[in-house]
C-alpha cells in the first residue's frame, strides 16, 4: 500500500542540518506515526513521502520554503525587561507564548542586556535546508476517528 492522502504512515526518520549534526530523530521503539495530507509534517517532507510503501527508504533535502520558512528578520524584537513581569529571571533558550496579528506565536529568547530582551519569533529551523533520512515501516488505511480528526492515532 503506497503512502497517499488520508492514509496513515509509519516512519523512522533521522533529520540532520548543513553540518551533518542531527538535529531530532525517531526512536528505534516509537517511530513517527502521521496522516498524510493533513499538514502534520513539513510540506516537503509530505510531498516526498507520497507514493513510497512499507520498506522504502530515501534520502530527502528539504529546503526552507517547504520546511519551516525563510527567516524573518522583521519577527526578532527587543523588548523591554519589564514585558516579562512575573518571570523572575529571563534567560536565553526560554520561550514564550506571544500574541501577534496572526495569532499566538512561540517566540524563544535570543538576549538579555541590562533592561532589554531579544526574542525571535521564528522558528528555530526557519532558513534551514533539512536533511532526513527516512525508512517507511508501515502504511493503512485510517481509521473513520482518524479521518475526522486528520491525525493519526497514537499508541
Amino acid at each position: 500500500m503506497e503512502i497517499a492522502a488520508a492514509r496513515v504512515a509509519s516512519i523512522h526518520y533521522t533529520l540532520t542540518g548543513d553540518d551533518g549534526r542531527i538535529i531530532d530523530q525517531s526512536s528505534e521503539s516509537r517511530p513517527l506515526r502521521y496522516f498524510h495530507g493533513a499538514g502534520n509534517i513539513i510540506p516537503g517532507l509530505e510531498k516526498a513521502l507520497a507514493g513510497k510503501q512499507a520498506g522504502d527508504a530515501l534520502q530527502v533535502d528539504v529546503r526552507p520554503e517547504e520546511a519551516y520558512g525563510v527567516r524573518n528578520e522583521g519577527m526578532v524584537q527587543v523588548l523591554p525587561r519589564e514585558a516579562f513581569k512575573g518571570v523572575d529571571k529571563v534567560e536565553p533558550g526560554m520561550q514564550f507564548e506571544a500574541s501577534s496579528e496572526r495569532g499566538p506565536l512561540l517566540v524563544t529568547v535570543v538576549e538579555v542586556a541590562g533592561d532589554t530582551v531579544r526574542i525571535d519569533g521564528n522558528h528555530p529551523l526557519a532558513g534551514q535546508t533539512l536533511h532526513f533520512d527516512v525508512r517507511v515501516l508501515d502504511v493503512r488505511e485510517s481509521t473513520e476517528e482518524e479521518k475526522q480528526s486528520g491525525r493519526a492515532a497514537q499508541d
